[in-house]
């Protein structure tokens, strides 16, 4: 399975907007700017975020974007999908019953083994992401910063956090 950048550009404004105060907001502009990213295509992104009800945007000059819920109800999954879409990655197409062997539709009532395969590994690759919460993963980030990082973020936060 292959996922556009667009996922993980989402995660980690999904993460940075997590590390928000109570009430702040940030820009689509400077959400783009923290991680060198088009702006014009990111708000593509932010906009089914929003649609999705993950992020609230708030318009006007103080305006931004912040999340919609808490980082605990927020899962991966969640945001895969409001980007990605609920297709499921494999599409069977049943050429099993085209060819020199085709039968009529009864020769096949058992399931086609390798759709069943590839649905069993998409189901748990869904459940991973779904027990994974955008507050854990900020958990894990905020652990692995150096402090030069760290005090470079602090102050991009303190430039551009609106409140």
């Amino acid at each position: 399975m292959k996922m556009g950048e667009s996922v993980e550009w989402t995660l980690h404004c999904a993460t940075v907007l997590a590390a928000l105060p109570d009430g702040a907001v940030l820009p689509a502009s400077a959400l783009a700017e923290f991680h060198d990213i088009s702006e014009s295509y990111l708000l593509k992104q932010l906009r089914a975020m929003t649609a999705a009800g993950l992020f609230a945007s708030i318009p006007g000059p103080k305006g931004g974007y912040r999340l919609a819920r808490q980082p605990e109800a927020i899962s991966l999954l969640d945001i895969v999908l409001a980007v990605e879409g609920d297709e499921p990655a494999f599409r069977c197409s049943e050429i099993r019953k085209c060819g020199p062997t085709a039968s009529s539709p009864s020769a096949y009532s058992a399931t086609c083994a390798i759709h069943a395969a590839m649905w069993n590994a998409e189901r748990s690759w869904r459940a991973s992401l779904a027990s994974t919460s955008l507050s854990e993963i900020t958990r894990r980030i905020g652990r692995s910063l150096s402090a030069e990082v760290r005090a470079k973020a602090q102050v991009w936060f303190t430039a551009n956090v609106r409140a």
